[in-house]
């Protein structure tokens, strides 16, 4: 691989020398240099703020005959490290990480998007951090973020190390785990560039390359002979997998939840991981033996594990009343009802939610809690507050996978 870079990787170290000092065919858009000297490099020195993606678009167009990325970041803006990390691997750039520099946080994803890639300096990661409270929002950009490193050909074991170190840390990979986990590479998939075997050390002797045991890639579902689709898993946020457990765990969070299912080696077929952080204590992470009983649930995270026989998912639509939003303690939903009396098969406000949302007639229900009562109804009256009762109220919702990942 240094035969491939070292011209390339010369002019960088080179440039990186000389970016301290001011010059006339310099040109700098928000933390991206160019220089009219060396066409085909650019340079990130700096942070990624909500500006650097616009500022990586106009610094592209400046260098198009751009060929390499070199990176020197401390991180910065996650969306924007995505988009700019979409955008270096559709032109098929190389990145670079030069020796005495640092590429962490949100720039891993920039690094990772190379055609061509190889660090000399530090690269880091560890999991998204935020101010904000959105739960939702929190498990869409995970979801981005594992939809954009699975079209890098990331391995799983650097996303598994990635969601489990705390955002107050960092995990810098040593030299070893840059061998393991394939972290430098050669060429781009199609370009006819046999790409080197991350399990030869540099004297070209073969070294059994350790696996990290909690990668969803464990995942050992029967292989298919009637369709040319891979194993995949498909991921959805605010979809509840309610029953078909075959085990509950505490967990640290939902990686490593996919992980415990990948390691049931074909037993698990999906599993469903609260992300709720009020939930202190017992378990969080439900493995199950299918798909079990669909609901929605703001506070869920899962993820359907699909053979190369089963179809790609698609959007569906289901009437939900969601735990989380569309629960009222306290109040009554006078009138409506389906029936003249309660529904026997609910004694419980569980049983009578979930009676409602299989029942395509009853759009809301009253639960009484002193007599076991549960109301379905057909029609929603005016509310009104009564002490002992839980109503809810459907609502259709749409369910599509957030991402896709193919496990092969």
């Amino acid at each position: 691989m240094r035969t491939r870079f070292q011209a390339v990787l010369a002019v960088a170290l080179l440039f990186l020398v000389a970016a301290g000092s001011a010059s006339t065919a310099e040109k700098t858009f928000g933390p991206f240099i160019i220089s009219d000297d060396y066409p085909d490099l650019i340079i990130l020195n700096g942070e990624i703020d909500v500006s650097s993606a616009l500022n990586f678009r106009r610094v592209l167009d400046a260098a198009p005959n751009a060929k390499v990325v070199a990176l020197n970041s401390p991180g910065g803006n996650v969306q924007m490290g995505l988009l700019i990390a979409d955008d270096i691997h559709q032109r098929e750039l190389t990145t670079y990480i030069p020796k005495g520099s640092g590429c962490y946080s949100a720039c891993a994803y920039i690094f990772l998007a190379g055609v061509s890639r190889e660090v000399e300096g530090e690269l880091g990661v560890h999991q998204i951090s935020s101010q904000s409270s959105d739960l939702v929002g929190a498990q869409l950009t995970i979801s981005d973020i594992i939809d954009v490193l699975g079209r890098f050909d990331t391995p799983p074991e650097v996303m598994s190390v990635m969601f489990k170190t705390p955002p107050d840390d960092m995990h810098i990979f040593t030299p070893e785990e840059i061998v393991r986990y394939r972290l430098n590479k050669t060429g781009a998939a199609n370009d006819g560039v046999v790409q080197q075997d991350p399990a030869k050390s540099a004297s070209g002797l073969v070294m059994d390359a350790p696996r990290a045991h909690s990668s969803t890639s464990e995942a050992s579902l029967p292989p298919t002979q009637t369709s040319d689709r891979p194993d995949r898993l498909a991921i959805y946020t605010g979809l509840d997998l309610f029953g078909d457990d075959i085990r509950s765990v505490r967990v640290a969070d939902a990686a490593e939840c996919a992980g415990q299912c990948g390691a049931l080696r074909g037993q698990c077929k999906a599993f469903t991981f609260n992300i709720n952080p009020a939930i202190k204590r017992g378990p969080n992470c439900f493995l199950k033996s299918g798909y079990g009983r669909v609901d929605g649930n703001k506070v869920a995270f899962s993820g359907m594990l699909l053979s190369g026989s089963d179809p790609d998912p698609e959007t569906f639509t289901l009437g939900t009343i969601d735990p989380q939003d569309a629960l009222f303690d306290d109040v009554d939903l006078p009138g409506g009802d389906l029936s003249s009396r309660p529904f026997q098969q609910a004694t419980t406000p569980l049983q009578c939610r979930l009676a409602c949302i299989d029942n395509n007639s009853c759009i809301a229900f009253t639960y009484v809690r002193a007599k076991s009562e549960c109301w379905l109804k057909g029609s929603v009256g005016n509310p009104r507050s009564r002490q002992g009762m839980v109503s809810g109220v459907k609502t259709p919702r749409s369910f599509s996978p957030a991402t896709v990942i193919d496990l092969n």
